[in-house]
């Protein structure tokens, strides 16, 4: 079996099976698994505010998806998503707050992004440094770094920028707000989906280009296949884990991007929901190639919202077996496969 093959059956044989397990966990629980199924797909893509709250979910999950993809091509686990996450909201909101409503729309959401990417590289570039300057192993690294990143943010946000009563900082400037496409278009009614999805899919594709067809992508992928054949080649392959490092963190600060400028409207406690987490499962059923991601992350996504909608049929916990189940699949396939070639 070639591996062009094994990337397709792989996550394919994964979700079937998920999907298959799931059911048998369902029915265990005294439910009917095609009647569960039912009512969430017409809840989530049967319906114009559902698909609006799916397409939201997934655009901050291919982003997030990314921040874990993109170190993924030089072999670096970036378990950090979460932390860049959350800083980068933190950034975001604290921008837009800040900024003179006076503004023109466009400049204030183009400064709120900056700042949310600005604040996610940041944040990842400090396991980049960890890692080519001491050797520090960026599992390690992030998976702390996601713990300081909020303890950081609840002591600004508890301490210093919390309106009073409440566990959110200021509203943003109406200037800085991404229109939903609602607003927009008429599109998705009431739904939290807003343009950022848009920029979401150019993003995935302009990666998919850096990676797979240019110059600058090639050495990428050598310097994570093979360190010391790139360093012989003349690849600097500390340069390059620094470069990815620094793309998937302002990918994940996109991402905070989309739920601070497009919905939510400021920070608050709690506000990310473990998303970043998720980003890696979304990563790894993808394969980290950026374009699948934009299929990993809609599945991901009607999982999310479809559990809710059927919370009163079965806990919203057995969608999460799927998401565990599809990931352990995955890489149990991934192995057999490598077996059998």
């Amino acid at each position: 079996m070639n591996s062009k093959n094994l990337r397709i059956l792989v996550p394919l044989l994964s979700l079937l099976s998920a999907l298959a397990v799931s059911s048998l966990i369902i029915a265990l629980a005294g439910r009917d698994p095609l009647m569960i199924f039912q009512k969430m797909l017409h809840a989530t893509l049967g319906t114009s505010y559902g698909f609006g709250q799916v397409i939201f979910r997934m655009t901050t999950l291919v982003l997030v998806g990314l921040a874990v993809a993109i170190p993924f091509q030089v072999r670096l686990f970036n378990i950090g998503a979460e932390g860049q996450l959350l800083m980068g909201a933190f950034a975001a909101a604290m921008t837009g707050a800040m900024l003179p409503a006076t503004l023109p729309s466009l400049l204030a959401i183009s400064l709120c992004t900056l700042s949310a990417m600005t604040a996610g590289a940041c944040w990842a570039l400090l396991a980049g440094v960890l890692k080519v300057r001491f050797g520090v192993n960026e599992v390690i690294a992030t998976i702390m770094l996601n713990f300081i990143a909020q303890g950081i943010t609840g002591y600004l946000l508890t301490w210093h920028f919390a309106i009073p009563s409440t566990v959110h900082t200021a509203k943003i400037t109406d200037n800085s707000i991404i229109p939903t496409f609602d607003s927009a278009t008429g599109w998705l009614t009431n739904s939290p989906a807003n343009l950022s999805s848009l920029v979401t899919v150019g993003v995935a594709l302009l990666l998919w280009i850096l990676i797979f067809r240019s110059r600058f992508g090639y050495e990428m992928r050598a310097a994570g296949l093979q360190p010391e054949a790139a360093r012989y080649g003349g690849i600097n392959a500390k340069m390059h884990t620094l470069t990815s490092m620094g793309i998937g963190g302002a990918m994940a600060g996109l991402g905070a991007a989309n739920i601070v400028l497009g919905y939510k409207h400021y920070y608050e406690s709690g506000m990310t929901g473990g998303t970043g987490f998720t980003g890696i499962a979304v990563a790894l059923l993808a394969g980290a190639h950026p374009l699948w991601l934009l299929l990993s992350a809609f599945f991901f996504g009607c999982l999310e919202y479809g559990g809710l909608t059927v919370n009163a049929w079965i806990p919203k916990d057995i969608f999460m077996i799927i998401e565990a189940l599809t990931i352990l699949l995955v890489i149990s396939f991934s192995a057999l496969g490598k077996r059998l070639q």
